[in-house]
């Protein structure tokens, strides 16, 4: 055969790996390079192991109010760190096998190296070996941006914290996104003093300005401190281990750890792309179309290293579209419109569909739809947080164009009203179900 293989996936993260054994199933030969271990990002050093942490943080909470419920739950209750990492990272060697074995068994050959890119069919590995295939896949993914001042390198990113030896005492996070905000209210919960910094004057930019406002009243009401229109000016090591962080507009402050959380950049630096004609955009990321072919015929791409929505079902959707279009004979794109998201903050956020802002904006008469209540639990418990949902509907048609809420399990409760916006409902026949009673989930239902 003219080539090694059909397909050459360089990245066994989300989109990788479903990609491979997809095409697997449909016959092709296929090889996946990863450098580090399969699973990615997500799996690896992401949204799994975080989740599995902010189920962790979230027991600081529960704890307090089971005395409300009835428990007799010590003032002083031990928190054990290196109890919860290790398990975490236990859990994160299981699913590192079990994807391991899924490839596997698909008939896909993992080559456990870095592979470049030599030209439009050929990739070099690590030890030089050289290897041809008709077509070249790029699903590896994106890293975490590092802001460059003096003393940067005293900081660490997302990929570290998985991995302290401890909680420290102080934390100061730079940034203001869904990383910067779950990591906040983790850190917050495990007891250390959280500070956020961020360059411009908003948290969470494209969520419901009211929810994220909600978000960013409730995480003052809990101590956490936050530094607007603050840029790095430099981070001072002391001999204590201490780090001293002076920054524009703000007076300098001395903390314990110092985590960028200041966006993710695509993995091409160094990929050999300029050997196969791929061209990248002003942010690095590799330009593709529809179908995820790049500018290079035979080299397509998938996940955050396009950079169009860096989620992982995006790029779970984008190496299946991939793997069915080329091998399977399919004729499928993935939908980027009406995407659900969610942010693991304390409390938990989530959206799909248009903001308000976004509403008026595009349909000019909108009407909107909120309930600002007090979960049940959190009246008993004696905490005043509440919850806030809004509805966004197109005022000519009454469809529901978009559904916000910050509040206990609130992406567990989006992912089912995110079908329904998907699918155009009404507000009409949201309001003609029958509501769960007592749940939140039901103010979705009862909303004026």
């Amino acid at each position: 055969m003219p080539y090694d293989y059909d397909l050459f996936v360089i990245g066994a993260g989300s989109g990788g790996t479903r990609a491979s054994r997809v095409a697997a199933a449909h016959g092709a030969r296929v090889a996946v390079a990863e450098e580090y271990r399969v699973g990615g990002t997500c799996v690896i050093r992401g949204c799994v192991p975080k989740k599995l942490l902010i189920y962790g943080a979230h027991f600081a909470e529960d704890l307090r109010d089971a005395k409300k419920f009835g428990w007799d739950v010590p003032d002083a209750c031990h928190f054990d760190w290196p109890r919860l990492r290790d398990n975490v990272l236990a859990e994160v060697d299981r699913l590192n096998g079990a994807y391991t074995s899924t490839l596997t068994n698909a008939g896909v050959e993992i080559i456990d190296s870095r592979a470049v890119v030599t030209g439009p069919h050929s990739v070099r590995l690590a030890d030089g070996t050289e290897k041809t295939a008709e077509t070249i896949l790029l699903a590896v993914g994106a890293h975490p941006a590092i802001p460059h001042c003096p003393g940067h390198e005293h900081g660490i990113t997302s990929n570290e914290v998985f991995h302290l030896d401890a909680i420290p005492r102080r934390v100061l996070i730079a940034g203001a996104g869904y990383i910067a905000n779950e990591f906040a209210g983790m850190f917050h919960q495990f007891g250390a003093h959280v500070i956020l910094m961020n360059r411009s004057k908003d948290i969470l930019r494209g969520y419901e300005l009211a929810i994220r406002d909600r978000l960013l009243q409730i995480s003052l009401m809990k101590g956490l401190e936050f530094r607007f229109d603050a840029t790095f000016e430099g981070i001072e090591k002391h001999d204590d281990g201490s780090l001293t962080v002076s920054m524009a507009n703000h007076d300098p402050v001395t903390v314990d750890l110092v985590l960028f959380a200041t966006g993710r950049v695509p993995n091409t630096h160094g990929l050999g792309l300029d050997s196969a004609g791929v061209e990248l955009d002003d942010g690095g990321a590799v330009k593709v179309d529809d179908d995820n072919r790049s500018t290079c015929p035979s080299i397509y791409a998938v996940g955050d290293v396009t950079n169009r929505i860096q989620l992982t079902p995006i790029a779970i959707r984008e190496g299946q579209a991939f793997s069915d279009n080329l091998y399977g004979n399919g004729n499928c794109r993935v939908d980027y419109d009406c995407v659900p998201s969610a942010v693991f903050s304390h409390p938990p956020i989530a959206g799909v569909g248009l903001t308000e802002a976004q509403a008026r904006q595009k349909l000019g008469s909108v009407k909107v739809y909120s309930s600002d209540f007090r979960p049940m639990k959190n009246v008993l418990a004696g905490r005043d947080e509440r919850a806030l949902y809004k509805m966004i509907c197109n005022g000519e048609t009454d469809q529901v164009v978009g559904i916000h809420m910050i509040g206990p399990d609130a992406p567990e409760i989006l992912q089912g009203a995110a079908v329904a916006v998907k699918a155009g409902l009404t507000k009409a026949q949201f309001d003609a179900t029958v509501a769960i009673h007592p749940t939140m989930a039901e103010e979705l239902v009862l909303l004026k």
